[in-house]
């Protein structure tokens, strides 16, 4: 274990980043001078509702939607949920049919579930070995009575980009042949900063975001509801961002939302080359050291910042902790479920043979990554599993 004063090599962006210093000083005055309740009528308050707008006014720019289709939620798992649960409370009592695949992340996937206990039902689309989803398959699944869609753009585990457009463009003519209407949405937490977030092009009514995947605050996200489209609240209260999310706004961290959402779009296609440099050193690099390693998604269809390995005869926790005390900090997988030794529902839905995904290790960089820490991570890699190898009792 790394002392406090060491330096880190931290390749876990993909759980979370660090506050930027431009987003932390955006928020600071919204936590002592502009502290007032945005509700209220007078100037204080006002300056706090002023940040608010502010900050759905950026991230609008940046989906290239209106303002009033941006609502602010507590993070990427209540906005999941308030599309999926919202959608589906507005159906009739009978229920309805629900399309996901079999790689989305547990906000998808376990709201969905809960659904299914109510009475509505759900197919979970397959994928290739890539992970990626057949767009054609996914139409196909479509019934006289599915109402909603859901398809993530950028796995959170392995990377691999989904193509959307074309998803909701065939899911949405399969509706219509058949006399329905489905809601298309996507989780796009793992793609802001990395991906145009274009909801015309993408051709989406809802789309998920969270600010601490992008270097803006814990606690705080956002749901893009295209206009016309109905939910029903999951929380009720004062009727705060447009009657879709009660409850008192986390100002300060909206504020650092919007901020945070306005430079990672500003640098996105300028550090898209130096990633990709860094992550073909990283890809090609554990293939020439690790014989034994085997890369889990597609090599083409992919964001660089995220990648994903198996090693053959190891789980992935001692492979992290051995990463750990040498100062690298990594993770198997989604960090919402990183404790549990069970392998990843992602993998297995690649076709991954259970033995193979325990010893998953995800590596994501961040804006900070350096080819040092690229090296670094290589050889500790190599030290850390040649040690296993030769004390296949650590691994108990």
């Amino acid at each position: 274990m790394t002392s406090s004063d060491e330096r880190i090599n931290y390749l876990d962006h993909a759980a979370t980043t660090p506050v930027r210093p431009e987003v932390f000083e955006k928020m600071l005055p919204y936590f002592s001078q502009k502290f007032g309740n945005p509700s209220s009528l007078y100037s204080l308050a006002g300056e706090a509702r002023y940040g608010i707008d502010e900050a759905r006014e950026q991230l609008a720019s940046v989906l290239s939607c209106r303002s009033g289709e941006i609502i602010f939620t507590g993070g990427g798992s209540e906005s999941n949920n308030l599309a999926i649960k919202g959608s589906a409370a507005m159906r009739s009592p009978n229920g309805g049919h629900i399309i996901t695949t079999a790689v989305e992340h547990h906000a998808v996937i376990h709201p969905i579930e809960q659904l299914e206990k109510l009475g509505y039902e759900a197919t979970y689309v397959g994928v290739d070995s890539t992970g990626k989803v057949d767009p054609v398959d996914f139409a196909r699944a479509v019934r006289p009575d599915t109402f909603f869609a859901s398809v993530m753009l950028v796995n959170n585990e392995v990377g691999t980009i989904q193509d959307v457009a074309m998803i909701a463009q065939r899911t949405r003519e399969a509706s219509k042949l058949l006399g329905g209407d489905v809601l298309i949405h996507t989780d796009a937490v793992q793609a802001a900063g990395k991906l145009s977030l274009n909801v015309n092009d993408l051709g989406v009514d809802l789309l998920s975001l969270s600010a601490h995947k992008i270097y803006g605050p814990k606690g705080v996200g956002a749901l893009y509801v295209r206009r016309g489209v109905e939910l029903e609240p999951l929380i009720a209260g004062g009727g705060q961002e447009r009657q879709r999310r009660s409850g008192t706004e986390n100002v300060a961290s909206i504020v650092g939302f919007g901020e945070a959402i306005t430079l990672a779009e500003s640098e996105r296609i300028e550090s898209r080359k130096r990633i990709k440099q860094l992550a073909t050193k990283l890809v090609s690099g554990v293939a020439e050291r690790i014989p034994s390693s085997t890369f889990n998604g597609s090599k083409t269809d992919r964001v660089p910042e995220i990648s994903n390995f198996s090693f053959t005869g190891v789980e992935g926790e001692p492979v992290l902790l051995g990463l750990d005390f040498k100062g690298i900090a990594a993770s198997s997988g989604s960090a919402c479920s990183s404790a549990s030794l069970e392998p990843s529902h992602v993998l297995l839905a690649m076709g991954i043979d259970p033995a193979l995904a325990v010893g998953s290790v995800r590596i994501s960089f961040g804006r900070d990554t350096t080819e040092t820490d690229v090296d670094d991570v290589l050889q500790a890699l190599k030290d850390v599993l040649d040690q296993l190898a030769t004390f296949p009792s650590a691994q108990k």
